[in-house]
């Protein structure tokens, strides 16, 4: 389809980069933008470019954060003894709108894939060894995908973190296979957390 304006062609180039949009997509959301008053388009822009630049990972869990340490990581009133592993923020953020859970997170920033070209070095897997090495956490819950690649990674973190005298556990399977944490329902969620068995490699 020819666009009537380079400037919104490379606009609906930007739009259509990100995740689940199309370009039909991304050209309405486009000229939508376009008809919307200019400072309210600023502001937008403006705060996308300080949301970049300002959020980074927390220096313990590796949570996005515009602090040093994540409000998570931050808060007495969690249990510190507990540490639940996940892929990303979403599933952070997932298990967080059960309400079930009140230890601290590790963040992982993906599963080992080998097809994907991303391995045990692509991951934070050291600093997650470090936490367990130096830190009070007496169990590790692994809430990571049912799927070949989260089953993988699980396997590879107990190799890693048995040799501990840590409880390693994994969520109950109530959570489909294959299915990312971030689209199961807060009660499958919710039982998962709270039915959670020894992890068994």
């Amino acid at each position: 389809m020819q666009l009537p304006s380079r400037l919104i062609e490379s606009a609906v180039d930007q739009m259509a980069s990100l995740p689940g949009i199309g370009r039909r997509t991304a050209l309405r959301l486009v000229l939508h933008m376009l008809a919307r008053d200019e400072d309210r388009v600023r502001d937008f822009a403006e705060s996308m470019v300080a949301m970049r630049q300002g959020v980074k990972p927390c220096t313990t869990c590796h949570n996005p954060t515009e602090d040093g340490v994540c409000n998570i990581c931050a808060n007495p009133h969690r249990d510190s003894s507990t540490l639940c592993v996940v892929e990303d923020i979403r599933d952070l953020l997932a298990l967080e709108s059960v309400g079930e859970y009140r230890g601290l997170y590790h963040i992982l920033g993906g599963v080992i894939s080998p097809m994907d070209g991303v391995g045990p070095a692509d991951l934070t897997v050291e600093s997650l060894v470090a936490r367990v090495q130096s830190t009070e956490v007496k169990e590790v819950i692994l809430a990571l995908p049912a799927s070949m690649e989260g089953d993988t990674t699980a396997f590879y973190l107990a190799k890693r973190v048995q040799a501990h005298d840590i409880l390693l556990t994994t969520i109950a399977r109530g959570v489909s296979v294959g299915e990312a944490l971030q689209y199961a329902d807060e009660a499958t969620l919710s039982s998962s957390l709270l039915n959670r068995l020894p992890y068994k490699g």
